[in-house]
C-alpha cells in the first residue's frame, strides 16, 4: 500500500456543523386552520417580516388566510381570507420589496395579485388590484424576479411561462419551450437566468428574456415531480427528484453542461416530493419531503463533492408544506440562520421552526449575517427587460432591517389599482416627516417672519391667537401667564414682584413640615432595626449553646 493509498477522512470544519432546529410552543403556533388538502406540488405557505399566507380549504372557489405574525394561538373559525378566486389557489408568493402585495395563482387559469393593509384582514377581501389572464389552462406555480420591480414569472398546465409586467398588467414575454407540464422554476442570484423542470424529465437552463434554452439535459429518471434551485455564484443548480427506482435523489449539475450531474447521491426510498430550500448567505441547502416529519440540511462547497451533509430536524408529525422567512425577518439575537413555518397534514396547525446556530456570547454574529438582499429593487422593469441585469441591493442584518419595505414607483397611467393608497399615505407620510417648532414667544411680542404680504400676516396672526386662546387652560399656558412676559407690557415682570411672598413662606413651611415627618419615620425605622438585630444575635447566642449542650449529653 502506497502512501497515496492512505486516508483518513476525519472531520470537516464548519461553523454549520452544530445548527439545530427548536420548533415553537403550541402558544406562538397558528391553530385550528384548515389547510388544503390539494394534492398540488406546492408549499401552500408564503412568509414575510408582516403576514403570514396559508392556502385553506373551502367548498367551492379558492381561498387562502393572511394572518400578522403576531397573531398567534388558536383562529377563530370565521377569520377574513382572501376570497377572490373561483378555482383551488394552487401557489402564493409574496412581492420580495412590498410585504404588503400577494400574488396568488388558481385553478382558474388567472393570476391575482391582492393588497393587504398592515393591521390584517378585517373582512373577507375579494377585490384584487391586477388581474393578469393569458393562461389556457390552470396555473401551477408563480415566482417573483429577485432584482427587478414589478416582474412576475407564471408557469400553467399549458406548458408556457408567461413573463408579466404586473405594473402595466400585461405579459411581455411567452416562453414555449417545454413539451410537458412545468414542475418548478427558480431564478438565479441576479435574475438574469430561470431554471426549470419539466415531467419530460429534463432539466433547463433559460435566458427569460427572449425565452431561449441555454442548455438542457436529461435529469431523474423517476416518474414523480422534480425541483431545482441554482446554488448562489456558483454557475450550478441543484435538483431533487426520483431515481428509475423510486429512490429520492438530489443532484448537482453545472449550468452550462447539463449533459450530466457533477453529483448523485441518493437520500432515501420514501414517496414524498422533496423541495430544497437554498440559503445564500450562509451557503445551506435544507431539503424537505411532503409528508416527511424531517428536514435535512447541507452546506454547499465550491470542490467536490459540492454539498455535506450537516444534520436533520426530526419530528413525529408530517409536513404538508412548508414556508420560509426571508433572512432580513430571522431573529438575530437567538442566532437563527432559518426559519420555517410548518404545516401540519393531520393538524389544522402551522408551526415555525428555527434553525439555530448554538453560540455562547449575546452579541452580534458577523459571520452568521453577512449582508443580505434589502427589501429594494435593483432594477426597474424596463430596465431589465431591456437587457440590464444586477445583483440584489444589499442591506446590513445589524440594522434594524424589518421596519420598512419598498413600495412600488408606479404611475397612476401605468397601475392605478397598484396602490390605491399610496397618495393619503405620502400626504401622511409628509406631515410625519414635518418637524415641529414650538413658539413659546408671548402673544404679544409675536411677528409673522417672511410676509410680503399684509393681509396674510394678519390671517396668520388671527389663526395663532384662536389657537392661543383655545389652550390657555393648559398647565403651560398658566406657567406662561404667571412667568413670561405679559401682553402690552413695557418691559418683564420681576420674578420677585410676580410671586405673593407669602406663597413662598406657606410652601417653604410645608416642605419643612414634610422633611421633619420624614426624618423622624427614618428615625423609627432605624431602631427597629437595631432592636431586630439584637434580638437576631441573642437567638443565635441561645442556640449555640442548645448546641453545646447537646454535644456534652451525646459525649456523656
Amino acid at each position: 500500500m502506497t502512501n497515496s493509498q492512505v486516508w483518513f477522512r476525519g472531520v470537516r470544519s464548519s461553523k454549520f456543523r452544530h445548527v439545530y432546529g427548536v420548533s415553537f410552543k403550541r402558544e406562538r403556533c397558528y391553530d385550528n386552520i384548515k389547510i388544503t388538502r390539494n394534492a398540488h406540488d406546492s408549499n401552500f405557505c408564503a412568509v414575510n417580516p408582516k403576514f403570514v399566507a396559508i392556502v385553506t380549504e373551502v367548498a367551492g372557489g379558492g381561498a387562502f388566510l393572511v394572518l400578522p405574525l403576531d397573531h398567534t394561538g388558536r383562529l377563530d373559525f370565521n377569520a377574513s381570507r382572501v376570497t377572490g378566486h373561483k378555482g383551488p389557489v394552487l401557489d402564493i408568493k409574496w412581492n420580495p420589496f412590498n410585504d404588503n402585495i400577494i400574488a396568488s395563482c388558481s385553478d382558474d387559469c388567472t393570476v391575482k395579485l391582492w393588497h393587504i393593509p398592515d393591521g390584517g384582514l378585517s373582512m373577507h377581501l375579494t377585490d384584487w388590484l391586477v388581474e393578469l389572464h393569458g393562461h389556457k389552462r390552470r396555473v401551477a406555480y408563480i415566482e417573483w424576479h429577485p432584482t427587478a420591480e414589478n416582474i412576475l414569472l407564471s408557469a400553467g398546465f399549458d406548458y408556457l411561462i408567461f413573463v408579466w409586467d404586473v405594473g402595466k398588467g400585461e405579459a411581455v414575454k411567452v416562453i414555449d419551450c417545454h413539451s410537458d407540464v412545468i414542475y418548478c422554476m427558480s431564478f438565479n442570484r441576479d435574475g438574469s437566468l430561470l431554471a426549470t423542470t419539466c415531467k419530460d424529465k429534463k432539466l433547463r437552463v433559460i435566458e427569460p428574456r427572449r425565452g431561449i434554452v441555454l442548455s438542457e439535459g436529461p435529469c431523474h429518471l423517476g416518474t414523480k415531480a422534480s425541483k431545482c434551485t441554482f446554488l448562489g455564484s456558483q454557475a450550478k443548480v441543484l435538483t431533487t427528484g426520483f431515481s428509475r427506482y423510486s429512490d429520492r435523489q438530489y443532484a448537482v449539475w453545472d449550468q452550462h453542461d447539463l449533459s450530466k450531474p457533477l453529483v448523485c447521491e441518493t437520500i432515501d426510498s420514501s414517496s414524498g416530493v422533496v423541495f430544497p430550500y437554498y440559503d445564500y448567505d450562509t451557503n445551506m441547502v435544507y431539503l424537505a419531503g411532503k409528508g416527511d416529519g424531517n428536514i435535512r440540511y447541507y452546506e454547499v462547497v465550491d470542490e467536490p463533492p459540492y454539498v455535506h451533509f450537516l444534520n436533520q430536524f426530526l419530528s413525529g408529525n408530517p409536513q404538508r408544506g412548508l414556508g420560509f422567512m426571508p433572512k432580513r425577518g430571522v431573529n438575530t439575537a437567538a442566532c437563527e440562520v432559518f426559519r420555517f413555518y410548518k404545516l401540519h397534514t393531520s393538524r389544522g396547525l402551522c408551526e415555525p421552526i428555527s434553525m439555530i446556530v448554538p453560540r455562547k456570547s449575546d452579541c452580534f454574529q458577523e459571520d452568521l449575517y453577512p449582508d443580505t438582499a434589502a427589501p429594494l429593487p435593483a432594477l426597474s422593469a424596463k430596465d431589465w427587460l431591456s437587457g440590464m441585469n444586477a445583483s440584489p441591493l444589499l442591506i446590513s442584518m445589524k440594522t434594524g432591517v424589518t421596519i420598512s419595505t419598498h413600495k412600488p414607483r408606479t404611475s397612476s397611467k401605468e397601475a392605478p389599482a397598484l396602490q390605491p393608497q399610496d397618495a393619503n399615505n405620502r400626504k401622511k407620510f409628509a406631515f410625519l416627516s414635518r418637524e415641529t417648532t414650538p413658539d413659546y414667544r408671548p402673544l404679544g411680542t409675536w411677528q409673522p417672519e417672511n410676509h410680503t404680504n399684509d393681509n396674510d400676516a394678519n390671517q396668520t396672526i388671527m389663526e395663532k391667537s384662536q389657537k392661543t386662546n383655545a389652550n390657555q387652560n393648559t398647565k403651560f399656558h398658566q406657567l406662561q401667564r404667571m412667568f413670561g412676559k405679559q401682553t402690552g407690557d413695557a418691559e418683564p415682570v420681576p420674578l420677585y414682584k410676580q410671586i405673593n411672598q407669602g406663597d413662598v413662606f406657606s410652601t417653604e413651611h410645608e416642605l419643612r413640615l414634610a422633611f421633619n415627618r420624614q426624618g423622624e419615620e427614618l428615625r423609627i425605622v432605624k431602631r427597629q432595626l437595631q432592636n431586630s438585630q439584637q434580638r437576631v444575635r441573642e437567638l443565635e447566642q441561645h442556640v449555640a449553646a442548645l448546641q453545646a449542650r447537646l454535644q456534652r449529653e451525646e459525649s456523656n
